[in-house]
């Protein structure tokens, strides 16, 4: 089976969505034109405010957002798959959703994930963040086929949970996406290190487009984006957090490999306690 060539892109998305978007359909149609089958975004491709009046006037529908429907427009005039890894958007509930959203090269949306797991977190020295107070989480785990990949989607915090990879990979997936914005503190010390564990674990790849440096709402977020292959070898990372892309091939049998040598996601058994 040939490899798959695909591109992480990695972004330092500001407070303007279509300024945002213009980044990303320019390194998107760089990537394409170099060969790649599969473009990923990282989270919050569209905006990053953590002012939450800002953050709301800003927000639109997944229907009515421009940003969404210029990347569906894009998919469809390069040909190719397109991951926005994340998009802010209003939600139901009066919470906005953090969505992941897959484009075909039709066009058409294959899928969405809404992120899960949201980041409520105390990491010390005066950095506290409450996802949930802005944000409506997602119940629902989600696969799809994109280049010839059987996709699982997860975004940024989700990495912390193992089980949800786990599921994802029992249910077919052979890559996993992780598009983030992490924070400095939590990259530096956790970022790889929870990548290549769940690529491991699950003998899958993981895909994973970040955000990176200073960014205009005071945010700073970590980088180094990265591709990690199903036995827990780094394929590619960009090693700073700058704007820029990752490209990388993979093959499939990589996973049948991994899995068959380690074959953990057959050896579970049931246990009490503690």
């Amino acid at each position: 089976m040939s490899k798959t060539p695909l591109a992480l892109v990695q972004m330092r998305s500001g407070t303007d969505p279509e300024r945002n978007i213009d980044d990303a359909e320019s390194m998107i149609r760089e990537a394409a034109g170099a060969g790649a089958k599969l473009v990923l975004t990282p989270e919050v491709t569209n905006l990053v405010q953590k002012d939450a009046t800002a953050l709301f006037a800003a927000l639109r529908t997944p229907e009515a957002d421009p940003g969404a429907k210029r990347l569906s427009t894009l998919a469809g005039e390069l040909k190719i798959d397109i991951l926005a890894g994340s998009m802010a958007f209003s939600g139901k509930d009066g919470r906005a959703v953090n969505r992941a959203m897959l484009f075909g090269p039709d066009g058409a949306l294959k899928a969405h994930y809404d992120k899960i797991h949201m980041f409520d977190v105390a990491i010390g020295g005066g950095e506290i963040w409450s996802e949930s107070t802005n944000y409506a989480p997602g119940s629902r785990a989600v696969i799809a086929e994109a280049a010839g990949l059987k996709l699982g989607l997860t975004i940024c915090y989700d990495v912390r949970f193992a089980y949800l990879y786990r599921a994802l990979a029992l249910g077919g997936a052979e890559a996993i996406t992780v598009p983030a914005a992490f924070t400095r503190p939590t990259g530096k010390a956790h970022w790889e290190i929870l990548l290549r564990a769940r690529a491991i674990e699950t003998g899958s790849f993981i895909l994973a487009p970040a955000q990176g440096g200073v960014h205009e709402d005071g945010r700073k977020t970590w980088g180094r984006s990265m591709v990690v292959g199903p036995w827990g070898d780094v394929v590619g990372v960009l090693d700073h957090d700058e704007p820029g892309i990752l490209h990388a091939e993979i093959d499939v049998e990589d996973v049948r490999s991994a899995r068959q040598r380690i074959p953990a996601l057959k050896g579970g058994r049931e246990f009490t306690g503690p």
